[in-house]
């Protein structure tokens, strides 16, 4: 419900992937999402290729300057690190 009503006012939406799947079932769903307006992401890398190689994780040095570009309606680029 809290980002429903930030998208309804406007606001921008952060997200922060860490999942097991995001190169799997969950990829199409990410890439729906890059392609919105009002969602930012943390830039984010594959987990480990080796023994995860479907997982991604976020990176946590880069919350809070996503959080002042997304204020800002950029993406800290480039996305995947």
């Amino acid at each position: 419900m809290s980002v429903k009503s930030h998208l309804r006012n406007g606001n921008p939406v952060v997200i922060a992937i860490s999942t097991n799947d995001g190169l799997a079932g969950s990829a199409e769903n990410i890439g729906k999402l890059l392609n919105r307006n009002h969602y930012f992401f943390v830039p984010f890398r594959q987990d480990n290729p080796i023994t995860k190689p479907r997982s991604l994780v976020f990176d946590s040095k880069l919350i809070i300057p996503t959080l002042e570009y997304a204020l800002d309606r950029e993406q800290i680029e480039p996305i995947l690190v």
